[in-house]
């Protein structure tokens, strides 16, 4: 699989006043001397993938003037929604500059920092002839947790357990036809990936034990990104 869509339009509210001059992937992952969407580009790269095409929206011009002047290990192009299309609209609209229109192909979300085996999760995708396939996180609680009995006695504390549930990671390949039953406007997570599950044509990979995965959303998690970098050189 050798082509992808990074959809890089939010605002990123809740990063500001990181997000008030660019755009959410523009930010920078402290440390690492490189935004978010340098990070994911090296990693489809390195996934097998040569082509990727960009959904901008918001402070588009940053982020296109950003790849100009990159040196990226992979094709890039951009799209800009004329206006807001939602995400399933906007996946849409990007779709189509796809340079592969047959092929199956990948999308992430612009403000996800992770490292797995891309090609684990399309073999997957593969054998159980889905759809789509999204990629599945069980990310950590951010709050402690107590362990009580019966008698309601404190047995335990637990700093930011695992979630007991996996959640959307915002990672997923989909079949060549998916882009056809994508919304004009709106939010596909709502429309066409309710549909796909009634019709079991929608799959989930568990991400693998110990893959790393953090989505961006707040300066506490590009906070914890830069001290997971500075622990684990090589994610």
């Amino acid at each position: 699989m050798v082509q992808a869509i990074v959809l890089a339009g939010g605002q990123g509210s809740r990063l500001r006043p990181y997000t008030d001059d660019r755009p959410k992937p523009m930010v920078e992952i402290p440390g690492t001397g490189m935004p978010i969407i340098g990070h994911q580009l090296a990693w489809l790269a390195a996934e097998g993938v040569t082509d990727a095409v960009v959904s901008c929206g918001h402070l588009a011009g940053v982020l296109q003037e950003w790849l100009a002047g990159a040196d990226l290990p992979l094709r890039v192009s951009t799209v800009v929604e004329a206006q807001p299309l939602g995400r399933g609209g906007g996946l849409k609209y990007a779709a189509a500059r796809l340079p592969y229109p047959d092929r199956p192909w990948y999308a992430t979300n612009g403000d996800v920092w992770t490292r797995f085996s891309l090609r684990e999760m399309a073999e997957f995708h593969e054998e159980r002839g889905a759809l789509a396939t999204l990629a599945l996180a069980r990310p950590r609680i951010p709050w402690g947790a107590v362990e009580t009995n019966e008698l309601g006695q404190v047995l335990d504390f637990v700093e930011a357990p695992p979630s007991p549930y996996l959640i959307n990671a915002g990672v997923y390949v989909f079949a060549s036809g998916f882009a056809a039953l994508l919304p004009d406007s709106g939010d596909h997570e709502r429309t066409t990936f309710p549909r796909l599950a009634r019709e079991r044509r929608l799959a989930g990979f568990p991400l693998p034990q110990g893959a790393y995965w953090r989505a961006i959303d707040t300066a506490k998690d590009l906070a914890e990104a830069a001290r997971e970098w500075g622990a684990q050189p090589g994610v």
